[in-house]
């Protein structure tokens, strides 16, 4: 349109100027003509570039939409894969699906104390023997708790995992060993096996998981860290927009805070419940209770008794621990990667009561005590953070009944405050230096400095909320 335009105006001013044109000489009217042939094809010339390039920018668009759509479906099927067990699958021409995923996690500690940590006790709490040295801290290099994970989809209808944890005193141990349905119908999931139990926030992570280097002291004093069992799960997943979740279990209860036993029946078992949602597209929420019931038989723990004498003492009776836990996440426009937020927090209380027998003389025994701690993790940085967290317990009221005369109990509050930085190349690299004031023995105050990597190779799952 506009070359035509172009042409016809060109013409006009020919014909506008009569008295030139009768001057013109064939030579003269050659000229004008070839003139106005060059500025017609220059046009279009430059009009079939602009609309080269115009065509070549939609096909770069388009190809460049094509390659974000992509993308996006990509991470999207990632982290469906990753949050959930792999899907059920049926037939043969898949059978790559149910190839077993393999994780390495690899786990180095630096730790200097100024206490010695050969002494190191949680006062006014009865851990026993094996408890309370996997809790004692050690000094100088040393490996930490590294773990191997087999998973996979054992057929449509169930899913399994075995997840060895491997000590620094060169020992092993099962942490998990499962089967878990895939398939069941209304929201149910059951899980069959050793595994952790969900009750609180924390419990069912694994340590590399966590965002300090050591678990909250209430979690030691009242699960030896943490609480795994062999039983068989059930949880109910409720078809709501909010997120809500209920779940039952049924085990052995032969860890602490119960022991080992050999008769039928149970003996421990857990209910929690939890919800959750987002608060806008900013700020997302979850909120548990939970109740774990054990019945140790004569739990074994060492003391001093107001003779300053040694002595052991064994508890039978109930166990009975609450635990409310919450959890609040913020990101700008939900977007983690720059910077984000997570407020973290648990509250336990535990009652026991039974038989006490401490030195050959037994008696009634009752005991109310709690604990809590409250975390804070900000990135404010790619593959930045920091954090503190405080820490408290309180050693409540104890009863030892008619031996009251000769153990101590002492009116102590134990409390530890801790501050971090890691850096995290990469989802599964971790580098990170931990600070603390310790005060869990009454009289000393332990300051301690860890430094920490956590490496993880192989499939890894994408951690829980």
């Amino acid at each position: 349109m506009f070359r035509h335009k172009l042409i016809v105006s060109s013409v006009l001013l020919a014909l506008g100027l009569p008295s030139a044109a009768e001057a013109a000489t064939n030579a003269d009217l050659q000229q004008i003509h070839h003139e106005i042939e060059q500025l017609r094809q220059n046009y279009e010339s430059r009009i079939a570039a602009l609309e080269s390039r115009l065509k070549l920018a939609e096909s770069e668009a388009r190809q460049a939409g094509a390659k974000a759509d992509k993308a996006a479906g990509q991470a999207e099927a990632a982290s469906a894969i990753a949050s959930a067990p792999p899907p059920s699958h049926s037939g043969g021409d898949n059978i790559s699906a149910f190839n077993p995923g393999v994780s390495l996690i690899l786990s180095g500690l630096y730790s200097n104390h100024s206490q010695d940590p050969a002494a190191y006790q949680i006062t006014g709490f009865h851990l026993p023997a094996d408890v309370l040295g996997a809790a004692r801290p050690q000094r100088g290099f040393s490996l930490t708790e590294s773990e191997l994970g087999i998973y996979a989809n054992i057929d449509p209808l169930f899913y399994g995992g075995l997840n060895f944890s491997i000590h620094p005193d060169n020992t092993v141990s099962t942490e998990e060993a499962f089967i878990q349905t895939t398939s069941l119908p209304h929201g149910l999931t059951v899980k069959a096996g050793r595994f952790y139990s969900g009750i609180g926030y924390l419990n069912e992570q694994h340590a590399h998981t966590w965002d300090f280097a050591d678990a909250p002291l209430a979690y030691q004093a009242f699960l030896g860290g943490q609480f795994n069992n062999d039983g068989v799960q059930v949880r109910w997943l409720a078809p709501t927009d909010t997120y809500l979740e209920v779940g039952a279990e049924l085990g052995r209860g032969a860890n602490y805070p119960g022991t080992g036993r050999d008769k039928n029946g149970s003996g421990a078992s857990a209910l929690f419940a939890h919800a959750g949602g987002d608060i806008g597209i900013s700020n997302s929420w979850r909120a548990g209770l939970s109740v774990l019931t054990t019945s140790p038989q004569d739990r074994t723990w060492d003391d001093v008794n107001l003779a300053n004498a040694a002595v052991t003492n064994r508890f039978s009776g109930n166990s009975k621990l609450w635990i409310a836990d919450g959890v609040w996440k913020w990101s700008p426009n939900g977007n983690t990667y720059y910077t984000n937020f997570k407020l973290q927090g648990e509250y336990l209380r535990r009652t026991e009561d039974g038989t006490l027998v401490s030195a050959a003389t037994p008696g009634s025994y009752a005991s109310t005590q709690s604990g809590w701690y409250l975390q804070g993790i900000y990135q404010f940085a790619p593959y930045w953070r920091a954090g503190v967290r405080t820490e408290r317990l309180d050693s409540g009221s104890v009863d030892y009944g008619i031996n009251n005369a000769t153990l101590l109990r002492p009116d102590y509050a134990p409390t530890r405050q801790s501050v971090m930085v890691d850096f995290n190349a990469s989802e599964f690299s971790r580098i990170r230096l931990q600070l603390a004031q310790d005060k869990s023995r009454q009289g000393a105050s332990d300051n301690q400095l860890f430094l920490q990597y956590q490496m993880a190779l192989g499939a890894h799952g994408a951690h829980q909320y």
